[in-house]
């Protein structure tokens, strides 16, 4: 395999960038990974990982590095926001790998660390992609360029990559809000009250998902989902307060209560998605995670089709070799198209394990599993 003729740019090293990098490596290309940020930083709060992605960690070698310093939860509880009454309970055991609840920043370490010496390269904010049929010309705002065979647009919903091949467009703004905050859990203790592993908390119109970030639990987190009419502000977040969520939740259930009064610092975030995109690869670029298919965290599996559709573009490339590009990312798409519009569909409606289901077919799904359908197949 010939590094000169197979070379892949990644714009984006967030966890589908990231883990994207480390798992063509790991089949032997050629890749560099391009991040904006200036320097990695433990940024974000607390995500999940499922076995449907801890399948994909143990083929790069992090995924007993990740459980070491995760939360591991037995159950998913979902329960009244109100009353506390027990909504469903769902297994998290038995699909194969470990299910994690971690905080992102650490999460990123591990799969930045997976990336071979090198190739890795921060402070690298896009300004201009050019795909002249030979190969792409990629500029960044520093003053540097770089060509690529390929190019793989894992860089967020704000995706640069994808305004190339669509045009640019603002994403859709939800109509919600989620709060986020990580308490100690230290100040939880003075409470008579059970802080679960894992739960979500429904209320008529509003949830909060709570959860450990690390093997030692001492860090817990929230984030919420809030109708809120407009987004009136130009930045990502804005910081809320205790105020304002105590009037959010006023009512709620003393657990509830207890969390909003051991918090010390809140942020307030829009949540924004799109509707499907007409395609997700045009000639020598194509897209991932959020980039193609963003949606409401209301699912906790955001990440993780990212992180799919990185292993999913892998298998194909290894299938048809970089040269082939144009088929591989056909192959990529038929495979890729259909579950993640599942998932972003019903991650966007909201009810995912509000009552007693069985969630196999998410975190029992094995992308090394499946079997490779032809762009044509129905």
């Amino acid at each position: 395999m010939s590094s000169s003729k197979e070379r892949i740019a990644i714009i984006g090293a967030g966890l589908g960038g990231a883990v994207a990098g480390a798992l063509l490596q790991h089949a032997g290309f050629d890749v560099n990974v391009y991040e904006q940020a200036p320097s990695f930083s433990r940024l974000g709060a607390g995500i999940h990982m499922g076995p449907n992605v801890l399948k994909i960690f143990e083929r790069i070698g992090v995924a007993e590095k990740v459980v070491s310093i995760s939360s591991t939860p037995s159950h998913w509880f979902s329960r009244d926001g109100i009353s506390g009454d027990y909504l469903s309970r769902i297994p998290l055991e038995g699909y194969g790998a470990t299910y994690c609840t971690v905080h992102r920043g650490d999460l990123q370490g591990i799969q930045c660390d997976a990336l071979r010496p090198g190739t890795l390269h921060f402070g690298k904010k896009l300004t201009h992609i050019d795909d002249n049929g030979t190969d792409v010309l990629i500029e960044f705002e520093d003053g540097t360029s770089v060509r690529a065979d390929i190019v793989i647009g894992a860089d967020g919903i704000n995706s640069r990559v994808r305004e190339t091949l669509l045009g640019a467009e603002k994403p859709n703004y939800s109509g919600w809000v989620g709060h986020r905050a990580l308490i100690s859990s230290d100040k939880l203790r003075k409470y008579n009250l059970t802080f679960e592993d894992c739960v979500k908390w429904w209320g008529p119109d509003r949830h909060m998902m709570v959860y450990y970030t690390k093997a030692r639990r001492d860090e817990y987190y929230y984030v919420t989902g809030v109708p809120h009419p407009a987004w009136e502000f130009d930045t990502a977040f804005v910081p809320s307060s205790r105020e304002e969520m105590a009037s959010e939740f006023e009512g709620y259930h003393p657990i509830i209560q207890a969390l909003i009064e051991s918090t010390d610092e809140v942020t307030k975030w829009p949540l924004f998605n799109r509707n499907p995109l007409p395609l997700w690869s045009s000639g020598r670029l194509v897209l991932l995670g959020d980039a193609c298919h963003p949606m409401k965290p209301h699912m906790a599996q955001g990440a993780a089709m990212a992180i799919e559709d990185a292993a999913m573009l892998t298998r194909c490339l290894q299938e048809t070799g970089v040269n082939d590009f144009a088929t591989a990312f056909g192959l990529y798409e038929a495979n890729r198209r259909d579950r993640a519009t599942r998932v972003q569909s019903v991650s966007n409606a909201n009810t995912f394990l509000l009552t007693q289901e069985d969630p196999s077919w998410v975190y029992g799904y094995d992308v090394y599993a499946e079997p490779l359908r032809t762009e044509n197949a129905a």
